[in-house]
């Protein structure tokens, strides 16, 4: 059947797709939301979309989950009523959340049956006491509270690329348009997907690191202005800039623009943004109105059968390309010097995630059992933007820098640096630290220190300076051990 158009053509214009949204999966915001007010504010925007949805006359729910991976084919629950109690892997101390979801079965099937006419791998899933997944089960517990609206499940393939996971929207928007349904697309995914490892005290709760709140707002920039497709573009850059991991991806993003028909020009709002144990949570809004950006770039085949390799052992990003990590943010300072590519030799170490030299020199030399690093300081690769702002602007007026973020962004730096030689930050040993404002900057430095570095236990040494060559508070000089080579 792989190649076949699909059937009823006559039809294919009376369905339609009404709304998209984009929502957290962690159960905090239904089970703690009144633990932390960032929760509590999701949970709010929950109830926001579930109106809209409910509003817009929606008569079905199409969930499209990255805590539901399958690696033979693409899976669809199709069990009219799956009933079971819902226990987070990770969040068990949170309690468990008892369900009991409305599934349109024939939609699953048929669904199925559109895949296979274009090419894809696909099963349904449809035996009493499949467990349904944390993020399905919260999307449809918070959106669809009264089960008034029918639903169904896809599961996102970790194999899958781009072109798959584009036709895999197409598969679904050709039963849409032929049973004349008014459709809800629904995304139960994270923005920055790195959290804390240990528990946390809910008041404590934050973006984990100060680039994936960046990259976060980059997204959530374009989200607002209905860029959904530029958003799917990001994917060539942001893997390891935000540590999604590859198999889950941009495939969520993906799959939703193909269901937008890879449109820039949604009407886009979002409607909570926050922290769920350090990872970026957000409930966004997409009105099918035209309205944003207008014209798109898409610069891949638009394609309409899947009948390509997966190239899964490949070392490419998910979308079949090179991981650049180039990026198109703009920086926050732009004067201070040019940057050079790091030079390379026999003992050079050198890092794409890391800022370029300010010089001709590497990001760090191995000299037998130890690393020696460059100076590091605060900038972001890619971006070369300054976390926390610069401390001058380019005529040299003082501004009013945060030396805390500049200083965690330092010593993430280090970090990328020295995994890139295959160690990590708990291998430095010395670290000579330079200011160019001790009086004002010593405090917050020193608090983000016995946070960070000084949990590990370097010697160190602090400096006051006048100036650095870029528009930084900060920079650090770090010796560090040399992870043996086998």
């Amino acid at each position: 059947m792989a190649g076949t158009p699909p059937q009823g053509g006559e039809r294919m214009s009376n369905g339609e797709l009404v709304g998209s949204y984009i929502v957290p999966v962690h159960p905090h915001t239904v089970l703690a939301a009144d633990q932390n007010e960032g929760w509590g504010r999701l949970r709010d925007a929950f109830s926001e979309a579930a109106q809209r949805i409910k509003d817009s006359g929606a008569d079905l729910l199409i969930i499209y989950s990255t805590t539901w991976p399958s690696i033979i084919g693409h899976q669809i629950i199709a069990d009219p009523n799956p009933e079971w109690v819902m226990v987070d892997n990770d969040f068990h101390d949170l309690g468990s959340i008892p369900y009991s979801f409305n599934i349109d079965e024939s939609f699953a099937h048929a669904w199925n049956e559109a895949n296979e006419k274009r090419g894809l791998k696909s099963r349904t899933v449809a035996y009493h006491g499949f467990p349904i997944d944390v993020g399905s089960v919260v999307a449809l517990k918070l959106l669809n509270p009264d089960n008034a609206i029918p639903a169904v499940i896809v599961s996102s393939n970790v194999y899958a690329n781009r072109a798959e996971t584009t036709v895999l929207a197409k598969a679904c928007m050709d039963v849409v348009k032929s049973t004349g349904r008014k459709a809800v697309a629904i995304t139960a995914m994270s923005l920055s997907n790195r959290m804390f490892t240990k528990p946390i005290d809910p008041k404590d709760d934050r973006i984990h690191s100060l680039k994936d709140d960046e990259w976060n707002r980059k997204i959530l920039e374009f989200l607002s202005e209905g860029r959904l497709e530029d958003v799917g573009q990001l994917s060539r850059t942001i893997h390891r800039q935000i540590r999604v991991n590859k198999v889950v991806a941009f495939k969520p993003m993906w799959w939703l623009s193909g269901m937008n028909q890879n449109r820039n020009n949604l009407t886009g709002e979002v409607l909570a943004y926050e922290a769920i144990h350090g990872a970026g949570g957000a409930v966004v809004h997409l009105d099918p109105a035209a309205s944003g950006a207008g014209d798109k770039e898409y610069d891949e085949d638009d394609v309409e059968y899947f009948s390509g390799e997966r190239n899964v052992l490949d070392a490419q990003g998910d979308d079949g390309e090179i991981v650049s990590e180039s990026t198109s943010a703009a920086p926050l300072q732009a004067n201070g010097p040019d940057l050079w590519e790091p030079t390379e030799s026999d003992d050079s170490v050198n890092s794409d995630a890391a800022p370029k030299p300010v010089g001709a020199y590497p990001h760090a030399r191995r000299v037998g059992d130890l690393l020696y690093l460059s100076g590091v300081g605060p900038r972001q690769p890619g971006t070369n933007s300054i976390p926390g702002g610069p401390i001058h602007d380019a005529d040299g007026k003082a501004l009013n820098y945060d030396i805390k973020a500049q200083t965690h962004a330092v010593v993430e730096n280090i970090a990328r640096i020295l995994e890139e030689a295959g160690g990590s930050i708990n291998d430095v040993l010395d670290v000579t630290s330079f200011l160019v404002d001790m009086d004002r900057d010593f405090k917050g430095y020193n608090e983000v220190w016995a946070e960070t570095l000084g949990k590990v236990g370097p010697t160190r040494t602090t400096l006051a300076i006048r100036a650095l060559p870029t528009p930084i508070a900060v920079e650090m000089k770090v010796i560090a051990k040399a992870p043996s080579i086998e």
